[in-house]
């Protein structure tokens, strides 16, 4: 039902009602009801109707104007997502793809003899890998009602299934109240990581996030069914995202674990609480 008539029957019911009432009374009721019965019947009547059909009529408009709200507030979310995905794409992308270029030309002028190339191409190739994520993640579909900042850990796990047709399952049990902003940023960032971990290197057919909170505290955990690697390449080794991973761990005051279990690589983040 449209708004225009949803309006036009509020106006039209109260007078029909009353219309009818008096018809009624005047033509069948009058040798049973008095005059001055009937004048306190009328509005009566009329409240009746009302409660009876203005009220849905009524919440029919207010379900209406929630709708028409939250279609504005996801519009406008995403406009702003778009231009700052844009921003991203004709700035920090491009930036990267120049910075690419030139590197690979001082590789073939021999001009880089001494420099860690290859780890400085690394850091490259991963930064616009985060830099495409986050396009990607803007140009996702905003919901207002849900959680925000979960909406970006879902979206991490449902790239990773479009890109590699893995198995994901994600359950959060983290209210987002016991995280700070800080927190939030950085526990992303190794979940993020983790996630592009086991999209380039561990051949894995099913991945799960579980997160969760303790008794003292919260964690949460990334596990994949992979090929894994040697353990002590990931506690002791220079492989930059795993030392990433660590350093952010570190600076948070969390325990980074890494294990092998069950045919799982494991990798736990874990907050004690202070």
């Amino acid at each position: 039902m449209t708004y225009k008539q949803i309006k036009w029957l509020i106006l039209i019911i109260p007078t029909l009602t009353i219309g009818i009432w008096e018809y009624v009374r005047h033509e069948f009721l009058l040798p049973y009801i008095s005059m001055e019965l009937g004048n306190w019947l009328a509005p009566v009547f009329v409240l009746v109707v009302t409660l009876l059909f203005l009220t849905k009529l009524f919440k029919m408009i207010e379900h209406n104007q929630e709708e028409l709200n939250r279609a504005k507030a996801v519009q406008a979310v995403m406009v702003e997502r778009e231009k700052i995905a844009r921003e991203l794409h004709d700035g920090i992308a491009q930036s990267l793809f120049f910075l690419n270029a030139q590197m690979t030309r001082m590789e073939r002028m021999k001009q880089a003899e001494g420099l860690p190339m290859d780890k400085l191409k690394e850091s490259v190739h991963r930064t616009n890998d985060y830099v495409r994520q986050a396009i990607a993640n803007l140009r996702h579909t905003a919901k207002v009602d849900r959680n925000p900042w979960l909406q970006g850990v879902e979206s991490l796990v449902d790239e990773l299934h479009r890109e590699t047709r893995l198995e994901t399952d994600l359950t959060w049990e983290i209210p987002e109240h016991q995280l700070t902003s800080k927190e939030k940023v950085e526990l992303l960032a190794i979940i993020r990581e983790a996630l592009l971990n086991i999209h380039k290197h561990a051949i894995a057919s099913r991945v799960r996030v579980h997160a969760m909170t303790t008794g003292t505290g919260w964690f949460c955990e990334i596990m994949d069914n992979g090929i894994g690697f040697e353990l002590e390449t990931a506690i002791g080794g220079n492989r930059y995202g795993l030392k990433m991973m660590r350093d952010r761990a570190n600076n948070m005051s969390w325990q980074l674990n890494i294990e092998r279990k069950d045919g799982e690589t494991r990798v736990t983040i874990t907050k004690e609480a202070k």
